[in-house]
This record gives structure tokens, sequence and C-alpha cells, in this order.
């Protein structure tokens, strides 16, 4: 056979098995199909914020202090799983939310997917809960959206958690990210990433330290895989990339004024800890912990430490923490 017949054959099969993606991948994940597969579904609501369907998990007492938990990008409050329970065994009251898009939230086109529309609405999300002022925790490009929220409605926001949080739009150099930024590529590449074991698996390697590759099971893959499973997951995942306009965090950080813990996974790959160290040169009521053997997921990789060091944070008045080295982690100086 001619190596251009092989071409034309190849890339016949090729397109065969785009349009069988694109025609069986199911519309949405329905809630009642799934929900017994999530972690912590029994404390599972829904809730109305400006015409989308926000899902968000409640725990603790809901007459202590808050703390609103937001995922990062194409994650969901999976990632909160350990972290929320323990911080309500120690006397606060947890929400951890499904940002619009993500998780099991609605995911309409309509929405634009940028971080400062995103910030708006659990903004929106904490007014139609009565929640005053909370304790924002923010992983990675949920720092984003957290720090955002500090900037732009500063009355919502008592302290600042930010863990790995992007900063920048420094991830957009990513080979696959700027693939995904061609119109018509995207599109036919995002549906085989986002629902992809293989590449989830691969990712996590990534995303996760040498010493907490053990997390990498088949129950993990399944729950981070489940909601990026159907077409709206796809579309939401694709038009947050292409409206990701993170600088302003690095170039407004010193507007925040709360007092702000700063914790990073030393070993992260995926957002630098140099990042880490600019936030707190630049944040002036903050504190900066390096977690060791970690990273770009602490609230998974080290849970427990994770929440003791947020637990001590919100107990104390003006978000100080002890200057105490203890095992497994560091106080970094601003430099």
């Amino acid at each position: 056979m001619k190596k251009s017949n092989i071409a034309i054959a190849f890339a016949g099969g090729v397109a065969v098995g785009v349009g069988v993606k694109m025609l069986t991948r199911p519309r949405t994940v329905v809630w009642d199909e799934v929900y017994e597969l999530v972690p912590h579904s029994d404390r599972s609501n829904f809730i109305n914020v400006e015409g989308a369907r926000l899902h968000f998990q409640e725990f603790g007492d809901r007459t202590a202090p808050t703390l609103v938990l937001i995922h990062g990008y194409t994650a969901s409050l999976f990632v909160w799983h350990k972290v929320a329970p323990l911080l309500a065994d120690a006397g606060f009251h947890v929400i951890a939310v499904d940002l619009v898009g993500f998780g099991y939230s609605e995911k309409p086109r309509w929405f634009d997917y940028s971080i400062q529309s995103q910030a708006r609405m659990v903004s929106r999300f904490m007014n139609r809960l009565g929640i005053g002022r909370a304790t924002l925790v923010g992983s990675s490009y949920g720092g984003a959206v957290a720090a955002t929220i500090c900037l732009d409605y500063p009355e919502y926001v008592e302290k600042l958690v930010l863990i790995d949080a992007v900063i920048n739009d420094e991830v957009l150099r990513h080979p696959i990210l700027r693939l995904a930024s061609i119109p018509g590529v995207g599109e036919v590449i995002t549906p085989f990433l986002v629902d992809s074991r293989a590449m989830l698996r691969h990712r996590m390697k990534k995303t996760l330290s040498r010493s907490s590759r053990h997390l990498i099971t088949q129950s993990r893959i399944a729950n981070v895989r489940r909601p990026l499973s159907a077409a709206d997951a796809h579309h939401s995942v694709l038009a947050t990339s292409r409206a990701w306009d993170a600088n302003r965090i690095e170039q407004d950080a010193h507007l925040i004024n709360q007092p702000t813990l700063i914790i990073w996974g030393e070993e992260d790959q995926v957002v630098g800890i140099n990042n880490g160290y600019k936030l707190h040169d630049s944040i002036l009521h903050s504190r900066f912990v390096v977690l060791k053997n970690c990273g770009h997921v602490p609230a998974e990789e080290k849970s427990e430490m994770v929440a003791e060091l947020v637990a001590e944070f919100c107990r104390d008045r003006k978000g100080r923490i002890s200057e105490r080295r203890a095992q497994g982690m560091r106080i970094a100086k601003p430099r």
C-alpha cells in the first residue's frame, strides 16, 4: 500500500474516532444517577445563583466560623474530601463549592468562565446562603478566584488561605493549553484529554509529589473523571482555558489587606513555588508555609497538616501561626 494511502486511511480512522466520541458522549452528568458514588454526597446541596445551579457540600456547626473552600481548574470539591471533615471536627462551619462549569454544578454555555465571573458567582453564592463574611480557602485556580473575591468584594472576606495558588498566566505556556487555544483544534482534543483515564493518570503523576503517588488509585481517577465525562464539562474546561487571565493577581496582590496564609508544596511542578514567594513578598499580613515531600495538591497529599494549619490560622485573631518548625514543613521568611 502506498504511503499516501496509509496516511489517508489513518486520517480517516482518526476522523471516525473523533466523530464517534463527539456523538456518543453524554450531554451532561445526571446527579441522580451518580450521587451514590460521590464522597460525602449526604452533605450535598444545590442552590440557584444568577441562573446557574451550584453544587456544594456543607460540614460542621452553622453557628461556627465559616470557611468557604474553592477548588482548582478541571477539579471539583472532591479535592477537599479529606480536609473538609477535618476542619468541621476542628470547630468550623465548612462549605466546599463546585465552581460554575465544574464538578456537579451546572455548566451553562452562556457563562463566560473568566476568573472575575467565577469570583462574582462565589460572592453571590455566599450572599444566597446568608454568609456575611468567611475565610476563603482557594487551591490552584481556586486561589485566583479567592484572591479576586478579596480584591473585588473584600467585605465578604475575613481571612484568606491560598494553596499553591494561580497568580499569573504562566500555565498557559503548556503545549496542550496552547493547542486548545486554537479554534477547532481545542474542540477536538479536549474531550479526549479530560475524559481519558490514561491522561488523568499521567497528569496525576505530574501534580502529585513522588511520595504521594500511592494516591493514584482507581477510586481517585473515577472521582476526578466522573464530572468531566460529558459534553458540557468539555465545553467549560475549554472555555475556562480560553478566558484565563490571572496576571492581575500577581500585579494587585499588594492590595490584599486581610490576614493571609500561603501554603505551598515544595515539589509543585504545576505552579512553581517562586509564585508563593511572590505572594508572600507582596501581601503585608501574610504567613508562608512550605510543605516538604508535597506537590500541587496539599489538600490531598498532606490533608491533616493543611487542616491543622488552617485551623490554627483561623483561630488566631490576627492570623498568626506558630513559628515552631514542625516536621514536614518550614515557615518561610520574606525574601
